[in-house]
């Protein structure tokens, strides 16, 4: 399950729990509807300085659109969500979750950051006197079977890597995903001189120039930094796009160059050189017993086995802290709680 954890600053990502408060029986009879329905919300509750963990709080018109701010960086609507929000305050909701998507802000070219529909949703969440949690989300909305809704990460970026792929997460049989930037590439100055890391930064550092304001006066109370694939801190290690069904185990997704080459470095580091990623982890829908890595005296057992885990677990933490560390710098000196996603 997905967990809101915190941040760096506090040690490693720790879990913790939120409670649903009760609600007018108006209001959650329309939120179990548009459950119902299986729509996708746009914004979470934050009552009594805790989320929600409904994510169809609230949503527009549109059942087709994930967030209130468009994939063209437009806020619709505006007069309807401001009487939603106005009957949540009422009902005691004290604050709402929103998805400030990385493909929306910076679409056009690098730097260009256009912060306009986001600050009219803020000014607007401020004038009815709620409190907001913004993530920022610098992974692909959408894209899964069955997701009505498509933001990619920036046309830029995607356009770097149809020249080389390799800055995407790659399976062993070389299948992309570009929902979100392989941690291969985190310090590697790929994108217009930029490290993706860089990217990530410069974000939040112009996210923290353009809602000072907000930040200042406590109406933005938490931000949260996504860290992968549905911006939680994990490999995209079970895509519907190419085919993996519950309960497949998943595939490894450490094949692109980038990370093979961090591979190549570790093992002969360790004296081991003659050491390789796996090749006996099966495929998407395969079940541990069926391969030769996850199987019974399988080689996850053996010292190289347990190497590669190791590698492939701490990779994924490095990541973690590296971003974590840029916010905190970004964040110091406003009185704001810093949280990310974490898997577990």
């Amino acid at each position: 399950m997905a967990s809101i954890a915190t941040s760096k600053l506090c040690g490693l990502p720790k879990k913790m729990s939120f409670q649903k408060p009760e609600l007018p029986i108006d209001i959650s009879k329309r939120i179990e509807q548009k459950n119902r329905r299986g729509l996708r919300g746009k914004l979470n509750f934050i009552s009594h300085d805790k989320m929600l963990t409904t994510p169809q709080a609230i949503t527009t018109d549109a059942p087709t659109e994930l967030g209130v701010v468009t994939k063209e960086n437009e806020f619709p609507d505006e007069d309807k969500l401001e009487k939603q929000l106005k009957e949540l305050k009422a009902a005691g909701v004290d604050g709402v979750m929103v998805d400030v998507w990385w493909g929306i802000i910076e679409a056009k070219a690098p730097k260009q950051y256009d912060w306009s529909s986001y600050k009219k949703l803020f000014q607007l969440v401020q004038k009815c006197g709620l409190k907001i949690q913004a993530i920022m989300s610098f992974h692909q909305c959408g894209g899964n079977v069955g997701d009505v809704v498509y933001i990619p990460i920036p046309e830029w970026v995607l356009f770097v890597g149809e020249k080389d792929p390799d800055i995407f997460y790659t399976n062993r049989s070389g299948n992309r995903n570009n929902e979100y930037i392989s941690l291969g590439v985190d310090n590697r100055p790929l994108f217009q001189g930029r490290t993706a890391v860089e990217m990530y930064s410069d974000y939040m550092k112009s996210f923290k120039e353009n809602m000072s304001d907000l930040l200042e006066d406590g109406t933005i109370m938490d931000i949260e930094v996504g860290l992968g694939p549905a911006g939680e801190l994990r490999y995209p290690s079970y895509p519907e796009t190419q085919g993996w069904k519950f309960p497949g185990i998943g595939e490894f997704q450490c094949y692109d160059k980038y990370l093979r080459d961090d591979f190549k470095a570790a093992v002969a580091k360790a004296g081991h050189a003659e050491w390789e990623l796996p090749d006996d982890a099966g495929t998407y829908n395969d079940t541990p017993e069926k391969t030769g890595f996850f199987g019974s005296n399988g080689t996850y057992l053996t010292e190289k086995g347990k190497f590669f885990l190791t590698w492939y677990s701490n990779k994924l933490i490095q990541h973690g802290d590296q971003i974590l560390d840029e916010a905190n710098k970004v964040f110091q000196g406003y009185k704001v709680r810093l949280a990310a996603k974490s898997w577990s």
